[in-house]
């Protein structure tokens, strides 16, 4: 059970995030904003190691929200063999396929899927990978159970399930990859509230064939609006995260 401290409000000295919300992007347009945050972060923190920059000078944080057009990613440790699609096939999708930088195997992001960047600097929170992927994990359970869904984890297997514990019942809603250096963070997690899910039919899902993936949408019998699940997680991220989400425009 994830158990919240409910002082989280009245706590002035939260740390300020930066939010942003891109809408509707294209795969590369998105990614292409991540590498830049990221790669100024960690330039931020070499700086501040060398005693380059003037005192009280610090990194900044960010979380990203966004959707994409119909798209295929493969990380760093993933096969290719799991795109099922050859180059004529997802073009008649009209999807496209890139191969990343995240940790991971292949994943499919499209519409009606939530997908969240947190680019933060760890040394402002915790300098622990496994811990940060569990509580991303733990951002998505809440969330889901705030819309009376109950999910939890599977042993070896990032990300957010539905009947974890069953080997014949057990669907994915969320998937997570991330990349890391210098103890900062990019990419994030997809969770599928209203997709497609036909889209997931043209790969093997992270890697796992003998699983299944699910939605929101699927899962509760009707299309639930984007905005009220991205209200939630940013609540989630406050608690878990000790933040303040603030509105900023890119």
């Amino acid at each position: 059970m994830i158990i919240l401290n409910r002082n989280w409000l009245n706590n002035k000295s939260m740390k300020e995030v930066a939010l942003i919300d891109l809408g509707l992007i294209a795969y590369e347009e998105g990614w292409a904003i991540q590498e830049r945050l990221f790669n100024e972060t960690i330039q931020t923190k070499i700086e501040l190691r060398n005693n380059s920059l003037s005192l009280g000078a610090t990194t900044e944080n960010y979380l990203i929200f966004c959707e994409h057009p119909h798209v295929y990613t493969l990380g760093k440790t993933g096969s290719e063999d799991h795109l099922l699609l050859n180059e004529k096939e997802l073009k008649e999708k009209n999807a496209t396929y890139h191969r990343i930088n995240r940790g991971g195997d292949i994943t499919y992001h499209g519409p009606g899927q939530i997908v969240g960047y947190p680019i933060f600097d760890l040394d402002h929170f915790f300098t622990d990978i496994g811990k940060y992927l569990r509580y991303i994990e733990d951002v998505i359970i809440l969330t889901l159970s705030d819309f009376g869904i109950t999910a939890g984890r599977i042993k070896g297997a990032t990300g957010v399930w539905l009947d974890p514990e069953s080997d014949t019942l057990a669907r994915k809603i969320c998937a997570i990859g991330v990349r890391t250096s210098r103890w900062v963070t990019m990419h994030g997690f997809a969770l599928n509230v209203n997709p497609n899910l036909d889209y997931f039919g043209n790969i093997v899902p992270c890697g796992i064939s003998d699983k299944s993936v699910t939605s929101m949408q699927v899962e509760l019998g009707k299309e639930i609006p984007l905005d009220e699940v991205k209200n939630r997680i940013k609540m989630h991220f406050e608690q878990l995260f000790k933040i303040r989400l603030l509105p900023q425009s890119i």
